[in-house]
């Protein structure tokens, strides 16, 4: 077998895992570091109120008047 051949041959698995766990290992970075800057420009999210929910809109509006 032919060097190329050696390094393009099956490596018992560890080269599945590299092929894996790269773009995970990268996206967590990405967002570890967007995270990161996001908190730094003052952009943190704030931990949702009592009045926030899925009709939280709804208790907002007023109701119409009635038909005379």
């Amino acid at each position: 077998m032919t060097p190329a051949g050696w390094v393009l041959a099956h490596q018992g698995g560890w080269d599945e895992v590299g092929l894996v766990l790269t773009p995970i290992v990268l996206f967590a970075g990405l967002l570890w570091l967007a995270n990161r800057r996001a908190t730094a420009l003052g952009a943190a999210p704030t931990p949702p109120s009592e009045d926030d929910g899925p009709d939280a809109d709804e208790r907002d509006q007023e109701e119409p008047d009635p038909p005379r």
